[in-house]
């Protein structure tokens, strides 16, 4: 076996993009540490079988806003992957408190324990909803990096999800500058794909609601754009490994309507209880480009190979009982 590569931290280890991340990364034969809430919960056991992981992986319990923690997390690390986020589940009461101040700080926090920790590069993921906010784009021109979410439409719409992904983003790149700290930003759409934990966190929901024929998008025809998840870890590890990669990359791969969605699926996994009324005509599709992140050198899985492998892992997780 080759010498293992420097150790890197990924918070949100147990997620599920952290987790492919720590899956790729262990494959490449890094040294990972990952932030856990609690090292021996039983849903973290899917870990413990990655490739490697008896001697590269150690899991460590560390909370973004416990900035201590945080510190010892990181120590001896030579790079960072920042994927730990609070989603909403549901609707929040108190959208400040729940949601935009935990964000904020807790990526601070992940930042300020890199900086005492003289780290080498953080790769953050952001997401696009940090991009696509932006009543005053152009519907012609495909949104990219310079587009930001533009946080008062946020507040007047109540988009507080997306307030939070783009305040986070905007403090993180201000923090890394003034500090010298290396921060690259990724924004992924919706990730879908393979599970490789056992339990289904929120854009996981989207696809099990279709092949229960459950969901409001059903009815509605909604447009989503949608990345595999394997392929925005292989975006993370590909801007930390790549000296010149510098800034922010949107990382989006296919631009679909729900119906196409199910049309696929119903193609290739049958027996399952798809919605049978008939769909809306779609909304109008804004584009979005990935264009400097394929520069780099990215590329993406074709839809088919990301929605057939997820239904699998789905039957193998047991979600779809």
């Amino acid at each position: 076996m080759s010498p293992a590569k420097g150790a890197v931290c990924v918070t949100g280890a147990g997620g599920f993009l952290g987790s492919w991340v720590a899956h790729l990364l262990l494959s490449r034969n890094y040294l990972v540490r990952g932030t856990v809430r609690d090292p021996l919960d039983e849903k973290y056991a899917h870990l413990k079988q990655l490739p490697n992981a008896s001697e590269n992986l150690k899991l460590v319990k560390a909370d973004l806003l416990d900035y201590p923690s945080l510190v010892a997390a990181i120590q001896g690390c030579s790079g960072v992957f920042h994927v730990a986020s609070p989603v909403p589940s549901s609707s929040v009461s108190n959208p400040q408190v729940e949601l935009i101040e935990p964000a904020v700080t807790g990526t601070l926090n992940v930042l300020k324990a890199c900086v005492e920790n003289k780290v080498k590069r953080v790769v953050y993921v952001s997401s696009a909803a940090a991009v696509f906010m932006n009543p005053s784009w152009p519907d012609t021109q495909p949104m990219d990096e310079s587009c930001w979410s533009d946080a008062e439409y946020c507040r007047t719409t109540e988009n507080w999800y997306y307030l939070s992904k783009t305040e986070a983003e905007i403090k993180a790149l201000e923090y890394a500058k003034a500090n010298g700290l290396d921060v690259i930003s990724v924004c992924p759409n919706l990730i879908i794909g393979p599970l490789l934990q056992s339990t289904v966190n929120a854009s996981t929901m989207v696809l099990t609601k279709l092949l229960k024929g459950k969901g409001k998008d059903l009815e509605e025809n909604k447009h989503h754009r949608v990345v595999d998840v394997r392929d925005v870890a292989e975006a993370l590890v590909l801007v930390y490994e790549k000296p010149e990669a510098q800034g922010r990359y949107i990382c989006t791969a296919h631009s679909i309507h729900v119906k196409e969605v199910v049309d696929i699926l119903k193609e290739n996994c049958p027996n399952y209880n798809y919605p049978k009324n008939s769909f809306t005509v779609g909304e109008e599709k804004k584009e979005m480009s990935s264009e400097k992140l394929q520069r780099l050198g990215w590329s993406y899985r074709s839809l088919h190979e990301t929605l057939v492998d997820a239904v699998e892992s789905y039957k193998k997780a047991g979600v779809l009982e």
